[in-house]
């Protein structure tokens, strides 16, 4: 992934020289500047490679994407009231609310005018881009519940996340001449390797190692945080009458036993489950790449990124 990193960050650069000398834009400029992977737009560079295609040819799409991408973390880290983000202020917090909520909206803006050019990504863009916003809602909706349900949370994160790896996997396809049936395939492995990348992430909350996934094991449940294993583990306790969990749940966040929480998980299975459920999207990713008839050759930037976040500790 290092040279598509290294185009996406190039193309970056120069999109941020170019923009206006006004107020409204230095917000981008700084959140673009934070430490990022380029997940997102590297899927854009591969999905056309895998076709036949360039990376260098979907610059602009890849630009796109990381922008609309940004835009969603704007105005979520308002939404979540988050003083932080990768270990910097947020926007609002370094400016104000209105000025993030203003430069988000236009770097969703500057985001739709790289993705005009061609009319069928510009229709794949927007019905993904609104999926995400559903899966937002959602989520903002599950902080106000007691009684989400695992499937209701798996589709949360399938529009949250996982679109997004689909769409961005489609829009270089399309660019490069997929055909509706190869996009299809391949914007399905997009999102099971999302689902897998999520619930992988949710594991690595619980159960890594502090020291590398960098912040306290297990916050998501000191804060009750609805992931896949406090969900499913609410199920399992309710379904065996175990009262363990809903006992930590009372107390205020600060004097939650986490250790304890997360024995209870593991008596449950809910550890093995959710280990599970990554093994068997990212072997639904690998069947969807797969069914493309195109050369094994051209499948192995996917095959390698798939192994890397399957396997990632952090």
């Amino acid at each position: 992934m290092e040279r598509h990193r290294a185009l996406i960050d190039a193309r970056v650069e120069r999109w941020k020289n170019d923009l206006p000398a006004l107020g409204l834009y230095t917000p981008m400029s700084y959140l673009l500047d934070l430490p990022a992977k380029r997940v997102r737009p590297v899927l854009v560079m591969m999905g056309a490679e895998l076709f036949g295609g360039t990376a260098e040819s979907v610059l602009d799409e890849a630009l796109g994407i990381e922008l609309f991408h940004n835009f969603t973390l704007m105005h979520d880290d308002i939404m979540d009231e988050a003083p932080l983000r990768r270990g910097r202020p947020t926007v609002h917090a370094k400016w104000n609310v209105n000025t993030a909520i203003l430069s988000g909206d236009a770097m969703l803006v500057k985001a739709y005018q790289l993705m005009a050019k061609h009319p069928d990504v510009l229709a794949l863009f927007s019905r993904y881009a609104l999926e995400v916003c559903e899966g937002q809602q959602l989520d903002m909706d599950f902080e106000q519940r007691s009684d989400v349900h695992i499937d209701e949370y798996v589709e949360m994160i399938r529009l949250k996340t996982a679109v997004l790896l689909s769409c961005a996997l489609q829009v270089g396809a399309a660019c490069a001449g997929a055909s509706k049936e190869q996009q299809a395939h391949i914007g399905a492995y997009g999102e099971h390797l999302g689902l897998a990348f999520q619930l992988r992430d949710d594991l690595l909350d619980a159960f890594g190692d502090p020291v590398k996934v960098g912040k306290q094991v297990g916050g998501d449940l000191r804060a009750g945080k609805k992931t896949y294993l406090l969900i499913r583990g609410l199920e399992l306790s309710a379904a065996q009458g175990r009262t363990e969990l809903r006992e930590e749940l009372a107390k205020a966040p600060a004097d939650r036993d986490v250790p304890r929480m997360l024995r209870v998980l593991e008596e449950l299975g809910v550890k093995a489950e959710a280990e599970t459920e990554v093994h068997r999207h990212d072997a639904q990713a690998m069947a969807e790449l797969d069914a493309l008839d195109v050369p094994q050759a051209r499948k192995q930037a996917l095959l390698a990124l798939a192994a890397a976040l399957l396997q990632r500790t952090s």
